[in-house]
């Protein structure tokens, strides 16, 4: 029995491949580093995640931008991985580069980039049985008088020449948002899957058909094949943006997007970001892609074998603490802001046992921040560090922050200046305004800092090393750390993490000793 989502917290635009019996998911990355997340399975109902494809400096990009909607296939005994790099993302102008790498194995090595162009984004390659290529995708149109999403087109890939054809022809277009596309020839078909809606509330899936690759396709006569934008009640909301992959058997499944809002005050708030589900389909007697048991809304339970076939998925409360004793710190579960911290930044070395992050850039900048991140994956979270920091000047902080953008940040500071010392704040950043609390008395030595997240709601606690925890006063609106709060579109996730700012950059650091997390899944979860 699988437990939707099946990969929690920020893991959008899973983009599902079997090959033989192992399975792969590839999820979205934006502005964070590694890019392109990598997860592995045998039995569609217990995922490992496995790495990342992608080391890239996306120094620059903006808030949302960066590795969007990565596209995982299998053709000429490579894997094949397009993904899109957003660069720019203002008003109706869209920088977006298209590459695809490929590699031996799903752990690579990944080959040198093929550039594909620019024209759009959410490219994904479809292998036809003839043994051509084709990449399918979005065409944005910046002109303001102008529908920007101005269709899916088709283009042809030559591997020999490792270049496109450069002319593409629009395969399906409606009055609608349509994106996301994937194409599958399934006997005498070429079947169409969409996104369609836009990411938010009003997200869903759907189909169309048609005997020629080229079209015309027909549209599916059901509204959707998948979505919750009827029932905003359900669990899983924002369901969407999927793929297909069949199993051994001859069965069909369905990956998608969903989200798993909190309320505050009546309304809905993603702060998880969307997750990866699973859900079982099939293809009825008209030949039009269904939910298997009929309908349209995504199910929080999916059977996807026999009871007696093996282990359903756990869905009780995980944690884990980091003691810093490897060589290198682990992107299975730490993440960066758009580039890699390197060696003198974030040293394992010169204290064992200890992480040294040498002071960077403030949280308003896409350079050179100096901090290490990792998803909330349950609405009840806790977060804890220890962590030694002396800071000298008020240009100098350190601390545990719960952290969605440079827009969206809430921030356990360690800080100094010359009426009170060392002490404590919480930061918080909203859009443009930024807000200090008074200062808050701590003890001398090493810190210990907590986070507890419960819902919509944020507190923090500190203690010294050995000492009682001294719960900090407030209660913090971690509800607007979400994609659906504020003006601009935002499509990531909440993460918690330590970062340490030495805005004089004089070479400042602080040491981190542990980070532990706890996360409780809701009993409707």
């Amino acid at each position: 029995m699988i437990r939707n989502p099946i990969l929690r917290g920020f893991n959008p635009d899973p983009s599902i491949l079997r090959v033989g019996d192992d399975y792969y998911i590839a999820t979205s990355t934006f502005e964070y580093h590694p890019a392109v997340r990598l997860h592995h399975s045998t039995d569609l109902v217990h995922w490992t995640t496995i790495g990342h494809a992608l080391d890239l400096d996306l120094r620059g990009v903006p808030d949302s931008g960066g590795v969007w909607a990565p596209s995982l296939s299998h053709a000429d005994g490579l894997f094949w991985l397009a993904y899109s790099i957003v660069r720019t993302m203002d008003g109706d102008d869209k920088d977006i580069d298209n590459y695809l790498v490929t590699a031996p194995s799903i752990t690579g090595p990944w080959s040198e980039p093929v550039h594909l162009g620019s024209r759009g984004f959410d490219f994904s390659f479809f292998h036809d049985t003839d043994g051509t290529h084709w990449i399918v995708g979005v065409q944005w149109d910046h002109r303001p008088e102008h529908a920007s999403f101005s269709g899916l087109v088709l283009e042809q890939y030559l591997p020999d020449e490792r270049r496109t054809t450069g002319e593409a022809a629009v395969i399906y277009r409606e009055d609608g948002l349509v994106e996301g596309p994937n194409l599958y020839r399934i006997g005498d078909w070429y079947h169409l899957l969409i996104a369609a809606g836009g990411t938010g509330w009003n997200h869903g899936i759907t189909a169309a058909r048609s005997r020629h690759l080229l079209g015309p396709y027909e549209r599916d006569p059901q509204e959707a094949v998948l979505t919750t934008r009827d029932a905003p009640g359900h669990p899983l909301q924002k369901a969407g943006h999927g793929e297909l992959v069949q199993t051994p058997d001859g069965h069909w499944v369905l990956a998608h997007l969903a989200s798993r809002p909190t309320l505050h005050l009546g309304e809905r708030y993603s702060t998880l970001g969307r997750e990866t589900c699973l859900q079982r389909v099939e293809f009825d007697g008209d030949g039009w892609l269904r939910l298997v048991g009929g309908g349209h809304h995504a199910h929080v339970e999916v059977r996807v074998g026999a009871p007696d076939g093996g282990t359903d998925a756990a869905a009780g409360m995980r944690e884990w603490t980091e003691e810093f004793d490897a060589p290198r710190l682990d992107d299975r579960r730490w993440s960066t802001l758009r580039a890699a911290l390197p060696s003198p930044v974030a040293d394992l070395a010169a204290r064992p046992g200890w992480l040294r992050l040498r002071g960077g850039h403030s949280p308003g900048s896409v350079f050179d921040q100096s901090m290490i991140l990792t998803r909330a994956e349950e609405h009840r979270t806790e977060f804890e560090v220890l962590l030694d920091a002396e800071p000298g000047t008020v240009r100098e902080a350190a601390g545990l922050i719960a952290w969605y953008d440079r827009a969206g940040w809430i921030w356990l500071q360690v800080g100094f200046d010359p009426e009170h010392g060392r002490h404590a704040r919480v930061v918080r950043r909203d859009g443009s305004a930024t807000a200090r609390s008074s200062p808050i008395a701590v003890p001398p030595g090493p810190l210990r800092l907590r986070a507890s997240l419960d819902g919509p709601a944020l507190i923090f606690a500190v203690s010294g090393a050995e000492g009682e925890w001294m719960p900090v006063p407030g209660v913090h609106p971690a509800w607007t750390l979400s994609d659906d709060h504020g003006p601009p579109l935002r499509f990531t996730g909440l993460f918690f993490g330590v970062r340490a700012d030495d805005l004089d950059s004089r070479g400042w650091t602080v040491d981190v000793e542990r980070a532990s997390l706890r996360s409780t899944p809701a009993a409707a979860s």
